[in-house]
């Protein structure tokens, strides 16, 4: 059977609230990711001006608290010489203001006081965004045929700008301290409860996890397609990039470090702060540095369009199976996927407004990771290993590829995985902080309530779906579950088929026949 993220849970259909959970998270995922990639459009062509707009403060935007040159070392010294600034004391250093920071919050942000303070839109930002959603919509229209070719480029040429900018950070100076502070570990971070957290949700959120969009892409594969061997270089590839990527930034986070006579932890940040702020900083430091911000940010917007490509896939293809045949009509695809963009399109431009980043900031802590992706992947594991069966999957697959997979991923599915995802939700929500810009400005109660909202609307599309389906049900409760627990194809429930069973013999049945008896899986779960 092919099928999207919610037409697969039809081998238990009393669960395929999942299928409708990973559709609203793969929405708002789609919906407040792009904006990293508008942002990134922005900086590209900003990259194109020399010398680069964040490295001065001599523009329109800038306070008088920028400051271009930092040397915290000297202030042991009681005095720090600027060469445009004359003598600054180290309290005045205090507080001042990178211009990159300054640039951020005060020319592309536009930023506003609150949540409660939306203000007016950023033209230039919204003409970048509507730019990444066009683009977005001509790779996808036509479907993962086109959009695979699109993908050899997008996915690789990554990799030579990655490689580009590794020459380049290892011969800056401070490069070998940079290095050295990513690969010595801090053991003592273990006993941090925050640190699992963060480790588990980025680890999902990276593997698009509990999404649909895997399940989406995998259903265009051929049945014998070895989806196990699949797995395993999908990991070794997302986590190998991820892993090579901190060498290039660590490097140039070292001499950054170096050229302002500061520790490299005080440089390192993370999200936004480290793609806009911390890395731009660095690269205005260097030679040429138009060439370098132009080279990061192309292959940042690269990176982006690919992870964006599968979630607005896993999304339509989600949607259109929704639809029987019969329903089929011309360009029925492109008109989805235009629906699509247009909606999120719509949505993101109270992202766009001087309070943007506020609701932005919402979505990416509530909609579409932490605790949502661990609730979905715990019930996904528990419905495939204990509803559906582990042994019943392991067949299925074996059926696939022509051999049992390892007899360790029976048991992740059944035991380790599922823990593991409720033990870190759990570790989530006794260590829960109200939600915070920079560690300063405090959300509303009513913002918090619409984060909640968001994170929610996808967590109880399981057990309503569950509650509704039972209560609709005829019976006794047992012969409840047993009927909608029973895998469905082509609205026939399906029997068992044995591990030895010939699948060229039913090569020729049509869905629905009742001859027809047995469920195919062409997905990558």
């Amino acid at each position: 059977m092919k099928a999207g993220s919610i037409n697969v849970w039809n081998i238990a259909p009393l669960f395929k609230g999942l299928g409708y959970a990973s559709m609203v998270i793969v929405f708002f995922c789609n919906t407040y990711y792009i904006m990293v990639l508008a942002w990134g459009f922005y900086y590209f062509i900003k990259s194109f001006n020399s010398p680069l707009p964040w490295s001065t403060c001599d523009n329109p935007w800038n306070t008088e608290n920028c400051i271009e040159i930092f040397r915290h070392g000297e202030c042991l010294n009681g005095t720090i010489v600027n060469s445009t600034f004359g003598n600054l004391t180290c309290e005045e250093l205090a507080n001042g203001r990178s211009p990159i920071i300054e640039f951020w919050e005060n020319k592309v942000l536009n930023i506003s006081d609150g949540l409660d303070q939306p203000g007016a839109m950023n033209w230039e930002l919204t003409l970048c965004l509507l730019a990444v959603w066009v683009m977005v919509y001509f790779c996808v229209w036509k479907g993962v045929k086109s959009t695979g070719k699109i993908v050899y480029f997008t996915a690789t040429f990554p990799y030579v700008v990655l490689i580009i900018l590794l020459v380049r950070g290892v011969t800056l100076p401070g490069a070998y301290d940079g290095i050295m502070y990513y690969v010595k570990p801090n053991w003592s971070k273990l006993g941090e409860a925050q640190v699992w957290i963060d480790a588990g949700t980025q680890i999902f959120f990276s593997y698009a996890i509990g999404l649909g969009a895997l399940t989406a892409l995998g259903s265009y594969n051929r049945f014998n397609n070895d989806c196990y061997k699949d797995a395993f270089v999908l990991a070794f590839i997302n986590s190998g990039t991820s892993f090579f990527s901190g060498f290039v930034v660590f490097s140039i986070l070292g001499f950054m470090a170096s050229e302002q006579g500061v520790d490299i932890s005080k440089v390192a940040e993370s999200g936004p702060g480290l793609a806009f702020i911390a890395y731009p900083k660095a690269v205005s430091l260097m030679p040429v540095a138009p060439v370098w911000a132009a080279l990061f940010f192309i292959m940042l917007l690269l990176l982006g369009l690919d992870s964006q490509f599968v979630g607005v896939e896993g999304f339509v293809t989600g949607i259109l199976d929704l639809f029987p045949g019969k329903y089929y009509m011309r360009y029925q695809r492109e008109i989805a996927v235009a629906i699509c963009c247009l909606l999120c399109f719509i949505i993101d431009l109270s992202m766009v407004t001087q309070g943007g980043m506020y609701v932005f900031q919402l979505f990416d802590y509530y909609s579409a990771s932490g605790m949502t992706l661990l609730w979905q992947a715990f019930w996904e594991c528990v419905v495939v290993a204990w509803v559906y069966g582990a042994d019943r999957f392991m067949d299925d697959i074996a059926r696939m590829i022509g051999y049992r997979p390892f007899p360790w991923m029976k048991w992740c599915w059944s035991f380790i995985t599922p823990c593991v995802c409720m033990g870190i939700f759990l570790f989530h929500l006794l260590n829960y902080k109200p939600l915070t810009y920079n560690n300063v400005y405090v959300y509303p109660w009513w913002g918090e309530v619409i984060g909640w909202c968001l994170a929610l609307s996808s967590m109880l599309c399981i057990p309503v779906s569950l509650v509704y389906k039972l209560a609709g049900a005829k019976g006794t409760f047992r012969e409840r579950w047993e009927s909608l627990t029973k895998p469905v194809w082509g609205g026939h429930h399906l029997e068992y088929m044995a591990p030895d069973t010939d699948i060229k013999s039913l090569a020729s049945l049509s869905p629905g026949t009742e001859e027809n008896k047995v469920i195919i899986f062409e997905s990558v779960m």
